[in-house]
């Protein structure tokens, strides 16, 4: 009798992520990509296979090694990664998404991306930054047609092809990033890489680069995106890691960072020793050539914080519906559900916002309000969104006890790498400083900013007063710098609001506001107003599994 197994849920597998969160649904669905709702639902049921949750577990377990020097003595730096992650990857170049909106651009296709990117980031957060910079470099790679002839075929292919080989031996590539060094950290103009040209130099030409990378994320990529300082001043450069007549690059891999989460994945430190890389734009305009690739980089982290928010609530509330303590199933307990309803509405909001700024991107390129918009309410999300996400998932892990704190739970996992968003391209303070910054040199970033705050105007008295108080704090300059957080929290909350009371069920929106920003709401989760609308906020919040074991 003690082998008998019971009160204990089944296994969370073999249902559709997609089909299952139905702000997700919703949201596909307003911001123009219902299109892509068939491509979602398959993707959703793979992600909720046991084999691909399998993956996701066994990629966390096998960290990636590097291997220096081959057996001979020949340096080869390269990193092996167990298969697992490698079906990750090819799952997620399959799908397009490190390139779909460049490979089919249109309405609704970055938000359409950005949902496929949460869904299958749920299986596993790290295999996602590769992912990431592929997608975001391709604007950067544009500014130097000759660069973007040669590359871009490569990085929108749909085959996964990780061997290093010269480019033109490649079906398909993917693109890292090597920005930051040891003293200077997001002060990237204080780099001192330095980069000479091999002969005239100018845009698309040859320099070689020299200098030492404190962080170059995913070093198995077959080019990076690179900042050095050229006789003009700090400037981007594409630098392969194999050259065009098969010789590998002077691009030394010195060790592996052993990092809190994202284990998966591998954040390096590199060297260049004389490496050859080619100029993207002017030199002197690194940072002005890579700006869209920040924003896009930034966008996916805050639908990497999303996604780690929205499977922390579904496994919080798939064991509270099947878990029983003093006679009730938890879920049915007052207690439990006030904290899986605040739980559901986080996430809930942060899905909103997510989609909401994806639109943004689609947007931009043929409405100046919409870039606008793009351009402070990112760094916005950025901020709020990736802060949010450890105390969510951290609470989400106590639903379930002690069962939450043992890795098979899967949420520990989520846990570790809850922080690295909020880390990752720019951290608290950098975001609020380029937060104030647009405000303050771009006057129609806040314009556009409350034009979209106020197309919510008049339907919930708490919102309401939330914008007149925001509006008023952005009139007083006085001190903004010491205030940057405090101001930014508000932005991000009444916008968050703003969307749920347009497109949420009123119970959903009118829960969040009264919370988050009428004031009747605790420090912790679970400190809800007293008699919400827990059932509409629960059943949209609580995943339905085929079958279990």
């Amino acid at each position: 009798m003690t082998h008998e197994v019971f009160n204990q849920p089944p296994p969370l597998v073999n249902y559709d992520l997609f089909g299952e969160d139905a702000a997700l649904v919703e949201g596909v669905e307003r911001f123009d990509a219902g299109w892509a709702r068939e491509t979602l639902h398959e993707l959703g049921r793979l992600a909720g296979t046991e084999e691909a949750i399998r993956w996701g577990c066994e990629a966390n377990a096998n960290a990636p090694v590097l291997r220096t020097h081959d057996r001979f003595g020949h340096r080869i730096d390269e990193v092996e990664f167990h298969p697992s992650w490698h079906r990750l990857m090819e799952t997620a170049v399959a799908y397009g998404l490190h390139a779909s909106p460049w490979r089919e651009p249109g309405p609704g296709a970055h938000v359409a991306r950005a949902a496929a990117f949460a869904v299958w980031s749920q299986v596993e957060s790290g295999h996602g930054c590769p992912i990431s910079m592929t997608h975001a470099a391709l604007p950067a790679l544009r500014v130097q047609p000759s660069l973007a002839e040669i590359w871009e075929p490569r990085f929108t292919s749909l085959t996964y092809d990780p061997d290093l080989r010269a480019p033109q031996e490649k079906d398909g590539a993917l693109c890292g990033m090597a920005m930051t060094e040891k003293q200077g950290g997001s002060d990237v103009r204080a780099n001192t890489t330095k980069a000479q040209p091999a002969a005239r130099g100018g845009p698309g030409a040859e320099y070689r680069l020299t200098g030492h990378k404190w962080f170059c994320s995913a070093p198995m990529c077959d080019a990076f995106l690179v900042l050095a300082q050229a006789p003009g001043g700090l400037s981007c450069f594409l630098l392969p890691r194999v050259l065009p007549d098969g010789t590998h690059n002077a691009f030394l891999i010195q060790r592996l960072k052993e990092k809190l989460g994202n284990r998966s994945n591998a954040s390096s430190e590199v060297e260049f020793e004389g490496a050859a890389a080619w100029l993207i734009g002017e030199e002197g305009r690194g940072v002005q050539t890579i700006i869209e690739m920040v924003n896009h980089t930034r966008l996916d982290c805050i639908i990497g914080s999303a996604a780690l928010m929205r499977q922390a609530v579904a496994q919080a509330a798939h064991h509270a519906a099947h878990r029983s303590a003093f006679g009730k199933r938890l879920i049915e307990q007052p207690l439990m559900r006030d904290v899986l309803a605040d739980l559901a509405l986080e996430s809930e909001a942060a899905t909103w916002l997510m989609l909401r700024l994806a639109a943004s991107c689609d947007r931009a390129a043929n409405d100046a309000r919409e870039a606008a918009f793009k351009r402070v309410a990112t760094a916005v999300g950025k901020f709020w969104i990736c802060k949010r996400a450890p105390a969510h998932v951290y609470e989400a892990l106590e639903c379930l006890g002690g069962n939450g704190y043992v890795e098979e739970s899967i949420l520990p996992r989520l846990y570790r790498e809850a922080p690295v968003n909020a880390v990752w391209e720019g951290s608290g303070n950098v975001i609020a400083l380029d937060v104030l910054r647009a405000l303050n040199k771009e006057p129609e970033t806040l314009a556009a900013f409350s034009a979209e705050l106020r197309e919510a105007a008049g339907a919930n008295g708490c919102l309401d007063a939330a914008i007149a108080r925001l509006e008023h704090e952005l009139v007083e300059r006085h001190d903004m710098e010491t205030r940057a957080r405090r101001i930014i929290e508000q932005m991000a909350l009444t916008l968050q609001a703003s969307l749920l009371v347009r497109h949420a069920p009123a119970a959903v929106a009118d829960a969040f506001c009264a919370s988050r920003l009428g004031g009747d709401w605790g420090r912790t989760f679970g400190t809800l107003p007293h008699g919400l609308g827990y059932e509409t906020i629960l059943e949209r919040a609580r995943p339905r599994a085929s079958s279990g074991h």
